[in-house]
This record gives C-alpha cells, sequence and structure tokens, in this order.
C-alpha cells in the first residue's frame, strides 16, 4: 500500500465542539475517525461509550473505527456494533476466548481488529490472523495522548508484514500512538498500512497541512 489510511482520533479533538472536530477531519482528507474506547479499567482514563459514536455516525461519511482499550471486551462488543461501527478492535491482553470474539464481530458483519500493547510481542496473534481485518500496534503505553512513540514497537509491524506476506494474508496493520508528520515515514517503512493520528492533528492550527506532510513521509518511506 504506498497511500497510507489515516484515522482521525476524536481522543485528541474538543469533546465540547464534535461537530467542528469531524468537519476538520473530513476537510483535512483523514479516511477514518478513531474512537478510542476507555473503561477506567484497562487504562485508567474513561472515554466514549457507545451513545457517542451513535450520534456522530449520522454526520460523517466517514468509516468509523472504534478500538475497545477495555477490559471484557466481548461484554462491550455488541453496543459498538449496534451504534454503527465499521471497524471493532479488542485487545488481546483483555480477551479470554478471542478467537469467539472475533467470529461474533465478523458475523454481525461488521470488520474486526485485535491489538496489543508495547510489552505484548506481535507473536501471540498468530492463530488469529487468519481471522483479522486489522492488526493495531500500540506505540505508546495506552491511555492517554500526545504520548512520542516507542520506535521499537516498530519491529512488530515488520515481523507482522512478513507473516502477513509468507502467509498470503490480507488485514491491515495500524499503528497508534505517537504518530505526526515525522513518525508517518518510520511507520510507513516498517510497514503499517493505516496511521492513527491525533494530538498531531487537532493541536495543529492547519490540520490538512500536518496530514499532507505525513502522507508525503509515508510514500517517500515506501519508495
Amino acid at each position: 500500500m504506498e497511500e497510507p489510511i489515516v484515522s482521525a482520533s476524536l481522543l485528541a479533538a474538543d469533546w465540547y465542539d464534535m461537530r467542528s472536530a469531524l468537519s476538520s477531519a473530513e476537510s483535512a482528507g483523514a479516511d477514518w475517525l478513531h474512537f478510542d474506547v476507555m473503561d477506567g479499567r484497562f487504562v485508567s482514563a474513561v472515554t466514549f461509550g457507545p451513545k457517542m459514536v451513535a450520534d456522530l455516525k449520522p454526520h460523517t461519511h466517514l468509516p468509523l473505527d472504534a478500538h475497545l482499550m477495555t477490559m471484557e471486551p466481548e461484554r462491550l462488543a455488541p453496543a459498538y456494533i449496534e451504534a454503527g461501527v465499521d471497524f471493532l478492535t479488542f485487545h488481546v491482553e483483555a480477551a479470554v476466548h478471542a478467537h469467539r470474539l472475533v467470529e461474533d464481530i465478523r458475523a454481525a458483519g461488521i470488520k474486526c481488529g485485535a491489538s496489543i500493547v508495547p510489552s505484548t510481542p506481535a507473536g501471540v496473534l498468530s492463530e488469529l490472523l487468519p481471522l483479522l481485518d486489522l492488526v493495531l500496534v500500540m506505540t505508546v503505553d495506552p491511555g492517554a495522548g500526545g504520548q512520542a512513540l516507542i520506535p521499537a514497537c516498530l519491529r512488530k509491524c515488520e515481523l507482522l508484514a512478513a507473516e502477513r506476506r509468507d502467509r498470503g494474508l490480507s488485514f491491515l496493520i495500524s499503528v497508534d500512538g505517537g504518530i505526526n508528520r515525522d513518525t508517518a515515514g518510520l511507520a510507513g517503512a516498517a510497514g503499517a498500512d493505516v496511521l492513527v493520528m491525533g494530538s498531531a492533528l487537532f493541536s495543529s492550527a492547519d490540520p490538512g497541512a500536518v496530514l499532507r506532510a505525513a502522507r508525503a513521509s509515508f510514500k517517500a518511506a515506501r519508495r
């Protein structure tokens, strides 16, 4: 993939004015909208419930990309499916019966992703990879926006890209944490397909320029 998919993380937006955040993401050229769902247990923060997703869905044409940073994702997944997400990603560290959860999500007609935190090796996903539409590699410790990317995490993207090629699979590789105009190229070189961008996008006076620079950096790294 020469052109990255950019998923704009609403965690970094002004929650008081989400309508403007959607408009800003769309105008900047984002491809997806990313919801970091936090439950106060898997991580200390609490963020978006399914009603937020359902309320925003009619006001955007972009696919909704929900990331469950939660314990018991199997308990919460149905509500986000009903809210209208297009991609639903859970953490393998929080799921006991991950295979069953993947099957349940995909049976509902939703694309399914699995995520790993920085301390989890990519190899734990080996049995799930043929079933997944997306693998989300956390490049920061989850729980807060605005952190710096942990470079060692990109090695997992390289390993996943090699396994995808060797096994003839088609899942997307997403990176989340510290992605900006400078690190987008590193992610692209490592084999990522999806860039989750939050603070770099929504804290800028010109999100479109940031996104264009990130795309250019990504594409240059893939040549």
